[in-house]
């Protein structure tokens, strides 16, 4: 990521000086930019990196055969974590469940709040579907001994029963827990799990990336005029308003 780079020196270039910002011009931005050199394997690993990350197999695999450069997982098991991924998003919660043991049952074992969460999330999906004695009967017998052990799992079970008491879920203050947001949510934390299980990380690289950058520019707003990228999506260079 040169051009965050370039912000960070040009940030401590800038700290001795007065308060009055400097104005770099385009061809000066653009020569600072010309001067840093990245390799190429690195940008693909990069790459590689979120289309592992993201679960993107086959623009994985092309990108793999294209730029030669190798995974640093076995591609195979990003179709089983993708497996998982969907099953969850679309309220399958005991084929996720069952899944996640085929691909390693420590993950489960181990993490006793990620299995909360999925029977939490099967909770909801018994009383998104109208299985209101089915989910009591799931809720005490399943989630409420956990709830015992632990006060965080208790306050969620508590949230989460509380969708019972009201026939209009819009009018109920934990309505949010029937979105699809939170579908996508407990999906993202099997996701995650699975990724460190494999002792992969957890979050793709090239977001974090781009928060650097975006902090980095607006530390250099306050000390300087300068070309800067407001889009991220195109990565235009804008002119500074002088």
């Amino acid at each position: 990521m040169s051009l965050f780079w370039i912000v960070i020196r040009q940030l401590a270039q800038f700290e001795p000086m007065a308060m009055s910002k400097k104005v770099i011009t385009r061809d000066e931005w653009e020569k600072k930019l010309n001067d840093v050199k990245i390799r190429k394997e690195d940008m693909n690993k990069l790459v590689m990196n979120f289309l592992v990350t993201e679960g993107y197999v086959d623009a994985a695999e092309k990108f793999r055969v294209e730029s030669g450069t190798e995974p640093d997982i076995d591609l195979a098991t990003i179709t089983d974590r993708m497996a998982v991924k969907k099953a969850v998003q679309c309220g399958n919660v005991e084929d996720a469940i069952e899944k996640v043991n085929d691909l390693n049952p420590e993950i489960l074992d181990t993490n006793p709040q990620l299995f909360f969460h999925l029977q939490q999330q099967r909770l909801i999906e018994l009383i998104r579907n109208g299985k209101v004695e089915e989910a009591l009967e799931f809720a005490q017998e399943e989630l409420a001994p956990r709830g015992e052990e632990n006060k965080g799992f208790l306050e969620e079970l508590e949230r989460t029963v509380a969708l019972l008491a009201f026939e209009d879920v819009s009018n109920c203050p934990v309505g949010e827990l029937l979105d699809i947001s939170q579908r996508l949510k407990t999906a993202s934390e099997v996701n995650a799990a699975i990724l460190t299980s494999q002792s992969h990380e957890k979050d793709p690289k090239l977001p974090s990336l781009l928060k650097m950058l975006i902090w980095a520019q607006n530390q250099l707003d306050e000390k300087a005029a300068y070309p800067r990228i407001n889009d991220l999506s195109t990565a235009v260079l804008e002119d500074p308003t002088v």
